[in-house]
């Protein structure tokens, strides 16, 4: 277990001791954690907060125009706008128990955001993840967070977080995909090692495979360390990927954002019930 993750209903609680504590999963299991991905627009919320999700994932951006006052809004590029402010998914998050996970598409939306979460923290007493892609990563394209003033921005407002820090990543199905090279965690490693906080890294599936070696190694460097695998919806990996990460990894230290009908495969065989 992580040795510095915060006490019960801290922010940087760690999700399994949070979830058992309130009886919503029955082992120290990161397969039993269940997500609602990018529920950004209000119905999407709306059906994430009526689901049974023990976690809810949001991509947060400043919206395209661009005005000094902007509000911080729900939204995943390439959309630039969106029918629901941060302010209000807050609004209506806090009234449940979910974990939240809020995805940072933009150094410019972090601040803002962090003085939102500033006035709701006294009725958020569930762990929150605050995510960022800060590295290059394999096949990855899309322009990188930069890690110190996201890093120095989060932890000025709230020194008691998990981390989610990820590489910017791309699948190609016609070409010959790389994985996690030794190059990317090391440079992970040396940002992540000054930190307290817990930090969990997500990775995409379709690439852990052949990077079993360096993600381990990964893991290894700290107890505050996790993975959080990922699935882009048109990766080609299969159910046997995930049986074999598994296979190698401890189960406390790895959760499973996936998308079906993977997901559904993949509880069945390792003999988790999934709530549809």
């Amino acid at each position: 277990m992580a040795a510095s993750a915060g006490g019960p209903g801290s922010w940087s609680e760690n999700i399994l001791e949070y979830f058992l504590r309130h009886s919503q999963i029955t082992a120290e299991d990161g397969a039993e954690i269940t997500w609602y991905h990018a529920a950004n627009h209000k119905a999407q919320m709306n059906e994430a907060l009526k689901s049974t999700a023990h976690m809810i994932e949001a991509d947060v951006l400043l919206p395209s125009d661009g005005s000094e006052h902007s509000q911080p809004i729900m939204a995943h590029p390439p959309e630039t706008n969106s029918d629901n402010t941060l302010q209000e998914w807050l609004t209506e998050v806090t009234k449940s128990n979910k974990g939240i996970k809020l995805d940072f598409k933009s150094l410019a939306a972090v601040e803002p955001s962090m003085m939102l979460l500033e006035n709701v923290k006294r009725h958020l007493k569930r762990p929150v993840w605050i995510n960022a892609d800060i590295l290059p990563g394999p096949n990855g394209n899309s322009k990188v967070i930069d890690a110190k003033p996201f890093l120095d921005t989060v932890t000025f407002f709230f020194p008691d977080v998990t981390f989610s820090l990820g590489w910017t990543t791309g699948w190609h199905p016609e070409k010959v995909n790389e994985g996690y090279s030794w190059t990317m965690v090391k440079e992970m490693e040396y940002i992540c090692n000054e930190l307290s906080q817990p930090v969990t890294f997500p990775v995409r599936a379709a690439s852990v495979r052949q990077s079993c070696s360096q993600l381990l190694w990964l893991l290894k460097q700290s107890s505050r360390y996790s993975l959080t695998i990922w699935t882009g919806k048109n990766d080609n990996y299969s159910v046997e990927d995930l049986l074999y990460i598994r296979d190698h990894f401890d189960k406390k230290q790895v959760f499973y954002d996936i998308l079906e009908p993977q997901n559904h495969e993949f509880k069945q065989a390792i003999g988790i019930k999934v709530n549809l």
